[in-house]
């Protein structure tokens, strides 16, 4: 589950991308991601990340985060063509298009979630 700060629930289905074959696939070839769902890529150190959408047939929503996961950017993308980067980023979390914007969430605001490595 992703929360808000306020508590407020962002995606109560969640899988995370922590190999490197994880994230290397992201979710390319699947057909669609169900609406309360998110991926998160969780890196082994804050570094540059760019993240490419060959082989996926949506548009996202790509919010990248920093050790703190507080959002440093949040990046829309169409299917095939989309391309985003961003700098000291540890955790990048993809969903839905539109869903960022449907929970009001803005660069800074600060996320909650754990996966196995936290």
């Amino acid at each position: 589950m992703i929360l808000k700060a306020n508590g407020e629930c962002i995606a109560s289905d969640v899988e995370f991308a922590e190999s490197y074959f994880q994230q290397i696939k992201g979710l390319m070839f699947r057909k669609q991601l169900p609406m309360e769902s998110a991926l998160i890529f969780v890196m082994d150190k804050a570094k540059t990340i760019s993240i490419h959408m060959l082989f996926v047939n949506f548009p996202i929503d790509v919010l990248f985060l920093d050790e703190n996961k507080n959002i440093l950017k949040i990046s829309t993308l169409r299917p095939w063509t989309g391309f985003a980067w961003s700098r000291d980023t540890r955790y990048i979390i993809e969903m839905n298009a539109g869903m960022a914007s449907k929970s009001s969430l803005k660069a800074g605001e600060k996320l909650s979630f754990r996966s196995g490595t936290d």
